[in-house]
Protein backbone atom coordinates (compact mmCIF):
# COMPACT_ATOMS: atom_id res chain seq x y z
CA UNK A 1 0.00 0.00 0.00
CA UNK A 2 1.24 3.62 -0.77
CA UNK A 3 1.21 5.28 2.59
CA UNK A 4 2.09 8.69 0.86
CA UNK A 5 -1.87 8.89 -0.49
CA UNK A 6 -4.61 6.53 1.11
CA UNK A 7 -7.96 7.51 0.16
CA UNK A 8 -11.02 7.02 2.12
CA UNK A 9 -12.00 3.99 -0.38
CA UNK A 10 -8.48 2.18 0.77
CA UNK A 11 -9.20 2.77 4.34
CA UNK A 12 -12.31 1.42 3.99
CA UNK A 13 -10.94 -1.83 2.33
CA UNK A 14 -8.11 -1.73 4.87
CA UNK A 15 -10.00 -2.36 7.14
CA UNK A 16 -12.54 -5.12 5.62
CA UNK A 17 -9.57 -7.05 4.91
CA UNK A 18 -8.77 -6.73 8.83
CA UNK A 19 -12.02 -7.65 9.51
CA UNK A 20 -12.08 -10.55 7.52
CA UNK A 21 -8.94 -12.17 8.59
CA UNK A 22 -9.75 -15.32 10.51
CA UNK A 23 -7.67 -14.74 14.24
CA UNK A 24 -7.44 -16.21 17.31
CA UNK A 25 -7.89 -13.69 19.98
CA UNK A 26 -4.91 -12.80 22.27
CA UNK A 27 -4.71 -14.05 25.58
CA UNK A 28 -4.95 -11.61 28.00
CA UNK A 29 -4.01 -11.31 31.95
CA UNK A 30 -3.94 -9.29 34.14
CA UNK A 31 -1.03 -10.94 35.41
CA UNK A 32 0.58 -9.25 32.43
CA UNK A 33 1.43 -6.16 32.64
CA UNK A 34 2.72 -5.69 29.16
CA UNK A 35 -0.50 -6.75 27.81
CA UNK A 36 -3.27 -4.64 26.78
CA UNK A 37 -5.50 -3.55 29.67
CA UNK A 38 -3.27 -5.30 32.17
CA UNK A 39 -2.46 -4.21 35.80
CA UNK A 40 0.56 -3.51 36.73
CA UNK A 41 2.86 -5.73 39.28
CA UNK A 42 4.94 -4.37 41.98
CA UNK A 43 6.60 -5.00 45.12
CA UNK A 44 3.96 -6.74 46.91
CA UNK A 45 2.42 -8.33 43.62
CA UNK A 46 -0.20 -8.69 41.09
CA UNK A 47 -2.77 -5.47 41.09
CA UNK A 48 -6.03 -6.58 40.51
CA UNK A 49 -7.55 -3.50 38.39
CA UNK A 50 -11.40 -3.28 39.74
CA UNK A 51 -11.88 0.55 40.00
CA UNK A 52 -12.22 1.94 36.52
CA UNK A 53 -14.85 -0.30 34.61
CA UNK A 54 -12.76 -1.17 31.73
CA UNK A 55 -13.53 -4.23 30.10
CA UNK A 56 -10.95 -7.13 31.01
CA UNK A 57 -11.15 -8.86 27.89
CA UNK A 58 -9.87 -6.02 25.69
CA UNK A 59 -10.85 -5.24 21.97
CA UNK A 60 -12.62 -7.19 19.62
CA UNK A 61 -9.25 -9.65 17.37
CA UNK A 62 -10.90 -8.21 14.50
CA UNK A 63 -10.26 -4.33 15.75
CA UNK A 64 -6.86 -5.74 16.74
CA UNK A 65 -6.00 -6.39 13.36
CA UNK A 66 -7.33 -3.33 11.78
CA UNK A 67 -5.21 -1.08 14.34
CA UNK A 68 -2.24 -3.71 12.73
CA UNK A 69 -3.39 -2.30 9.58
CA UNK A 70 -3.77 0.44 9.80
CA UNK A 71 -0.14 1.39 11.28
CA UNK A 72 1.05 2.60 7.05
CA UNK A 73 -1.59 5.57 7.38
CA UNK A 74 -0.70 6.74 10.68
CA UNK A 75 1.28 9.65 9.47
CA UNK A 76 -2.09 10.78 8.15
CA UNK A 77 -4.86 12.77 9.89
CA UNK A 78 -8.07 11.30 10.59
CA UNK A 79 -10.41 13.30 9.25
CA UNK A 80 -11.26 12.12 5.77
CA UNK A 81 -11.63 8.48 7.52
CA UNK A 82 -14.23 9.32 9.92
CA UNK A 83 -17.22 8.69 7.28
CA UNK A 84 -16.10 4.97 7.64
CA UNK A 85 -16.97 4.61 10.69
CA UNK A 86 -20.15 7.05 11.13
CA UNK A 87 -21.60 5.42 8.25
CA UNK A 88 -21.58 1.86 10.41
CA UNK A 89 -22.97 3.71 12.98
CA UNK A 90 -25.63 5.28 10.72
CA UNK A 91 -26.31 2.37 9.54
CA UNK A 92 -26.64 -0.15 12.97
CA UNK A 93 -28.74 2.79 14.36
CA UNK A 94 -30.91 3.12 11.75
CA UNK A 95 -30.20 7.37 11.61
CA UNK A 96 -28.94 9.72 9.62
CA UNK A 97 -25.26 10.28 8.70
CA UNK A 98 -25.21 13.91 9.64
CA UNK A 99 -26.57 12.63 12.87
CA UNK A 100 -23.82 11.83 14.47
CA UNK A 101 -20.54 12.93 15.71
CA UNK A 102 -17.79 11.01 16.60
CA UNK A 103 -15.74 12.22 19.79
CA UNK A 104 -12.48 11.06 21.59
CA UNK A 105 -14.53 9.05 23.92
CA UNK A 106 -17.85 9.79 25.01
CA UNK A 107 -15.91 11.82 27.79
CA UNK A 108 -15.27 14.42 24.77
CA UNK A 109 -18.95 14.02 23.87
CA UNK A 110 -19.83 15.54 27.33
CA UNK A 111 -17.79 17.96 27.32
CA UNK A 112 -18.86 19.53 24.45
CA UNK A 113 -22.57 19.07 25.36
CA UNK A 114 -20.70 21.24 28.52
CA UNK A 115 -19.71 24.07 26.66
CA UNK A 116 -22.03 24.31 23.83
CA UNK A 117 -25.61 24.14 26.20
CA UNK A 118 -24.14 25.52 29.72
CA UNK A 119 -22.49 28.75 31.36
CA UNK A 120 -22.94 31.79 32.72
CA UNK A 121 -25.05 32.78 29.71
CA UNK A 122 -27.01 29.89 29.16
CA UNK A 123 -28.19 28.02 31.87
CA UNK A 124 -27.32 25.71 34.32
CA UNK A 125 -26.40 21.57 34.61
CA UNK A 126 -29.01 19.62 35.98
CA UNK A 127 -27.55 16.06 37.14
CA UNK A 128 -28.15 13.47 39.38
CA UNK A 129 -26.46 12.53 42.78
CA UNK A 130 -24.66 10.54 42.57
CA UNK A 131 -23.31 10.30 39.08
CA UNK A 132 -20.84 10.13 36.77
CA UNK A 133 -18.77 12.99 37.59
CA UNK A 134 -17.18 14.63 34.56
CA UNK A 135 -19.40 16.45 33.07
CA UNK A 136 -19.88 18.34 36.45
CA UNK A 137 -16.90 19.20 36.31
CA UNK A 138 -16.87 20.49 32.28
CA UNK A 139 -20.16 22.70 33.67
CA UNK A 140 -18.57 24.34 36.78
CA UNK A 141 -15.34 24.98 34.52
CA UNK A 142 -17.57 26.68 32.21
CA UNK A 143 -18.77 29.31 34.41
CA UNK A 144 -22.07 26.93 35.05
CA UNK A 145 -24.04 26.30 37.82
CA UNK A 146 -24.61 22.62 39.05
CA UNK A 147 -27.84 21.60 40.20
CA UNK A 148 -27.51 17.92 42.01
CA UNK A 149 -30.82 16.08 42.24
CA UNK A 150 -30.90 12.93 44.75
CA UNK A 151 -31.50 9.67 42.99
CA UNK A 152 -34.81 8.00 43.95
CA UNK A 153 -35.19 5.03 46.73
CA UNK A 154 -34.76 3.04 43.93
CA UNK A 155 -31.75 4.22 42.36
CA UNK A 156 -33.32 5.75 39.52
CA UNK A 157 -33.23 9.87 38.31
CA UNK A 158 -35.69 11.89 40.00
CA UNK A 159 -37.06 13.04 36.82
CA UNK A 160 -39.55 15.32 37.81
CA UNK A 161 -37.53 16.85 40.20
CA UNK A 162 -34.87 17.47 37.43
CA UNK A 163 -37.82 19.04 35.19
CA UNK A 164 -38.94 21.46 37.98
CA UNK A 165 -34.90 22.75 38.17
CA UNK A 166 -34.49 23.07 34.55
CA UNK A 167 -34.86 26.44 33.22
CA UNK A 168 -33.21 26.61 29.59
CA UNK A 169 -30.48 24.31 30.54
CA UNK A 170 -29.05 20.64 30.19
CA UNK A 171 -30.26 17.70 31.80
CA UNK A 172 -27.71 14.48 32.48
CA UNK A 173 -29.11 11.64 32.47
CA UNK A 174 -26.64 8.49 32.86
CA UNK A 175 -28.76 5.48 32.16
CA UNK A 176 -27.32 2.73 33.29
CA UNK A 177 -26.16 5.17 35.64
CA UNK A 178 -22.52 5.19 37.18
CA UNK A 179 -22.01 4.37 39.88
CA UNK A 180 -24.87 3.05 40.77
CA UNK A 181 -25.19 0.63 37.94
CA UNK A 182 -28.84 1.68 38.59
CA UNK A 183 -31.82 2.16 35.61
CA UNK A 184 -34.32 4.91 34.80
CA UNK A 185 -37.84 2.84 33.24
CA UNK A 186 -38.09 3.25 30.04
CA UNK A 187 -41.53 4.89 30.54
CA UNK A 188 -40.84 7.42 33.00
CA UNK A 189 -37.87 8.23 30.46
CA UNK A 190 -40.01 9.28 27.73
CA UNK A 191 -42.80 10.48 29.17
CA UNK A 192 -40.09 12.74 31.28
CA UNK A 193 -38.46 13.44 27.24
CA UNK A 194 -41.86 14.35 26.00
CA UNK A 195 -42.38 16.70 28.67
CA UNK A 196 -39.31 18.68 28.40
CA UNK A 197 -39.46 21.72 26.74
CA UNK A 198 -37.37 22.33 23.51
CA UNK A 199 -35.27 25.00 25.31
CA UNK A 200 -34.15 22.85 27.62
CA UNK A 201 -31.41 20.31 26.01
CA UNK A 202 -31.34 16.49 27.32
CA UNK A 203 -28.35 14.81 27.39
CA UNK A 204 -28.98 10.27 27.75
CA UNK A 205 -25.42 8.76 28.28
CA UNK A 206 -25.37 5.35 27.25
CA UNK A 207 -22.41 3.90 27.94
CA UNK A 208 -23.39 0.90 29.66
CA UNK A 209 -26.44 0.43 26.93
CA UNK A 210 -24.85 -2.63 25.74
CA UNK A 211 -24.96 -4.60 29.07
CA UNK A 212 -28.69 -3.57 30.68
CA UNK A 213 -31.12 -6.11 29.88
CA UNK A 214 -34.17 -5.33 32.10
CA UNK A 215 -37.37 -4.91 29.82
CA UNK A 216 -37.76 -1.71 32.05
CA UNK A 217 -34.46 -0.57 29.86
CA UNK A 218 -34.26 1.07 26.29
CA UNK A 219 -32.21 3.03 23.89
CA UNK A 220 -34.11 5.91 23.41
CA UNK A 221 -31.81 6.93 19.78
CA UNK A 222 -34.96 6.47 18.15
CA UNK A 223 -36.64 9.28 20.03
CA UNK A 224 -33.61 11.79 18.64
CA UNK A 225 -35.98 12.28 15.79
CA UNK A 226 -38.62 13.66 17.22
CA UNK A 227 -37.10 16.06 19.68
CA UNK A 228 -34.35 18.79 18.37
CA UNK A 229 -33.15 19.05 22.49
CA UNK A 230 -31.87 15.23 22.86
CA UNK A 231 -28.50 13.98 22.59
CA UNK A 232 -27.56 10.42 23.11
CA UNK A 233 -24.16 9.19 23.82
CA UNK A 234 -22.36 6.13 23.25
CA UNK A 235 -18.74 5.04 23.66
CA UNK A 236 -16.39 2.10 22.39
CA UNK A 237 -14.78 2.23 25.89
CA UNK A 238 -17.20 -0.83 27.63
CA UNK A 239 -18.62 -3.54 25.93
CA UNK A 240 -16.06 -2.91 22.72
CA UNK A 241 -12.86 -3.03 25.47
CA UNK A 242 -11.28 0.21 23.86
CA UNK A 243 -11.15 2.54 26.45
CA UNK A 244 -7.61 3.30 26.13
CA UNK A 245 -7.86 3.94 22.41
CA UNK A 246 -10.53 6.51 23.08
CA UNK A 247 -13.52 6.18 20.86
CA UNK A 248 -16.91 7.86 21.29
CA UNK A 249 -20.11 9.28 19.56
CA UNK A 250 -23.35 11.41 19.95
CA UNK A 251 -26.70 11.11 18.45
CA UNK A 252 -28.88 14.10 17.76
CA UNK A 253 -30.98 16.19 15.08
CA UNK A 254 -28.37 17.64 12.67
CA UNK A 255 -29.12 21.32 14.07
CA UNK A 256 -28.19 20.39 17.49
CA UNK A 257 -24.44 18.56 15.68
CA UNK A 258 -23.91 21.60 14.40
CA UNK A 259 -24.50 23.73 17.49
CA UNK A 260 -21.99 21.26 19.05
CA UNK A 261 -18.86 21.23 16.16
CA UNK A 262 -17.40 24.37 16.51
CA UNK A 263 -16.14 23.44 20.17
CA UNK A 264 -14.33 20.67 19.14
CA UNK A 265 -10.86 19.91 18.72
CA UNK A 266 -10.08 19.19 15.15
CA UNK A 267 -9.16 15.52 14.36
CA UNK A 268 -9.41 14.42 17.97
CA UNK A 269 -10.12 10.81 16.69
CA UNK A 270 -7.03 9.09 16.41
CA UNK A 271 -6.47 6.81 13.40
CA UNK A 272 -6.06 3.22 14.92
CA UNK A 273 -8.90 4.34 17.38
CA UNK A 274 -11.57 4.52 14.23
CA UNK A 275 -10.02 1.29 12.62
CA UNK A 276 -10.70 -0.39 15.82
CA UNK A 277 -14.36 1.08 16.24
CA UNK A 278 -15.35 0.10 12.58
CA UNK A 279 -14.17 -3.71 12.82
CA UNK A 280 -15.63 -4.09 15.72
CA UNK A 281 -18.77 -2.92 14.64
CA UNK A 282 -18.40 -6.46 11.79
CA UNK A 283 -17.02 -8.45 14.86
CA UNK A 284 -20.74 -10.56 15.84
CA UNK A 285 -18.50 -12.18 18.49
CA UNK A 286 -17.51 -9.51 20.61
CA UNK A 287 -21.08 -7.78 22.28
CA UNK A 288 -22.52 -11.20 23.13
CA UNK A 289 -19.68 -12.65 24.23
CA UNK A 290 -18.72 -9.28 26.71
CA UNK A 291 -22.48 -10.23 28.00
CA UNK A 292 -22.43 -13.68 28.61
CA UNK A 293 -18.88 -13.65 30.62
CA UNK A 294 -19.84 -10.18 32.51
CA UNK A 295 -23.05 -11.86 33.24
CA UNK A 296 -21.28 -14.97 34.48
CA UNK A 297 -19.02 -12.89 37.14
CA UNK A 298 -21.12 -10.77 38.00
CA UNK A 299 -23.74 -13.36 38.93
CA UNK A 300 -20.53 -15.19 41.20
CA UNK A 301 -19.21 -12.19 42.98
CA UNK A 302 -22.96 -11.46 44.26
CA UNK A 303 -23.74 -14.58 45.23
CA UNK A 304 -20.92 -14.36 46.89
CA UNK A 305 -21.67 -11.15 48.31
CA UNK A 306 -25.03 -11.80 49.56
CA UNK A 307 -23.93 -14.97 51.05
CA UNK A 308 -21.66 -12.98 53.09
CA UNK A 309 -24.74 -10.70 54.02
CA UNK A 310 -24.12 -8.07 51.97
CA UNK A 311 -26.68 -6.43 49.61
CA UNK A 312 -25.77 -4.95 46.04
CA UNK A 313 -28.02 -2.38 43.89
CA UNK A 314 -29.88 -4.23 40.75
CA UNK A 315 -26.88 -4.12 38.31
CA UNK A 316 -27.43 -3.41 34.66
CA UNK A 317 -24.03 -2.54 33.74
CA UNK A 318 -20.60 -3.92 34.15
CA UNK A 319 -20.03 -3.08 37.73
CA UNK A 320 -21.86 -3.18 40.99
CA UNK A 321 -22.56 -1.17 43.88
CA UNK A 322 -21.98 -2.21 47.02
CA UNK A 323 -23.74 -1.55 50.74
CA UNK A 324 -20.63 -2.25 52.98
CA UNK A 325 -22.72 -1.02 55.98
CA UNK A 326 -19.97 1.39 57.61
CA UNK A 327 -17.77 4.78 56.24
CA UNK A 328 -15.84 2.99 52.88
CA UNK A 329 -12.91 5.06 52.69
CA UNK A 330 -11.40 2.73 55.10
CA UNK A 331 -11.97 -0.11 53.05
CA UNK A 332 -11.35 1.03 50.14
CA UNK A 333 -7.74 1.88 51.53
CA UNK A 334 -7.38 -1.85 53.03
CA UNK A 335 -8.50 -3.55 49.40
CA UNK A 336 -5.55 -1.44 47.84
CA UNK A 337 -3.05 -3.02 50.64
CA UNK A 338 -4.74 -6.18 49.55
CA UNK A 339 -3.53 -5.19 46.12
CA UNK A 340 -7.16 -5.00 44.62
CA UNK A 341 -8.44 -1.30 43.86
CA UNK A 342 -11.47 -0.61 43.83
CA UNK A 343 -13.61 2.44 42.55
CA UNK A 344 -13.03 5.88 44.65
CA UNK A 345 -15.61 7.34 47.09
CA UNK A 346 -18.93 8.95 45.85
CA UNK A 347 -20.53 11.13 48.73
CA UNK A 348 -23.78 10.52 48.33
CA UNK A 349 -23.61 6.94 48.97
CA UNK A 350 -20.71 6.85 51.99
CA UNK A 351 -21.09 3.56 53.08
CA UNK A 352 -21.30 1.73 49.49
CA UNK A 353 -18.31 0.63 47.44
CA UNK A 354 -18.47 0.45 43.60
CA UNK A 355 -16.38 -2.57 41.97
CA UNK A 356 -16.01 -2.88 38.34
CA UNK A 357 -16.68 -6.52 37.00
CA UNK A 358 -13.50 -8.09 35.85
CA UNK A 359 -12.77 -11.90 34.86
CA UNK A 360 -14.12 -14.72 36.94
CA UNK A 361 -10.52 -15.20 39.28
CA UNK A 362 -10.26 -11.60 39.44
CA UNK A 363 -13.60 -11.84 41.32
CA UNK A 364 -12.33 -14.36 43.51
CA UNK A 365 -9.60 -12.82 44.12
CA UNK A 366 -12.13 -9.77 45.41
CA UNK A 367 -14.61 -11.46 47.54
CA UNK A 368 -11.44 -13.07 49.51
CA UNK A 369 -9.82 -9.44 50.06
CA UNK A 370 -13.25 -8.23 50.50
CA UNK A 371 -14.23 -10.85 53.44
CA UNK A 372 -10.24 -9.80 55.34
CA UNK A 373 -10.94 -6.45 55.23
CA UNK A 374 -14.65 -6.89 56.14
CA UNK A 375 -14.00 -9.27 58.81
Amino acid sequence: MNTMSVSRRKFAQLLGAGAAATLVRPRLSFAKPTQPNATSSTAGGTVVRLSANENPYGPSPKGLQAITDSFGIACRYPDEHNNVLIEKLAKLNGINHDQILLGDGSGEILKLCAETFTGQQRGPLIAADPTFEAILKNAAANGAKVVKVPLTNSFAHDLPKMLTAARGSLIYVCNPNNPTASITPKDELRDFIAKTPRETMILVDEAYFHYADSPDYESVIALTKDHPNLIVSRTFSKIYGMAGLRCGYCVAQKETIDRMRPYQMWDSVNIMALAAASASLDDPDQVPNGQRLNSEAKMFVTSELARAGYKTIPSQANFIMIDCRRPVVPLIKAMKEQNVHVGRLFPALPNHMRVTIGKKTEMETFVSAFKQVTA
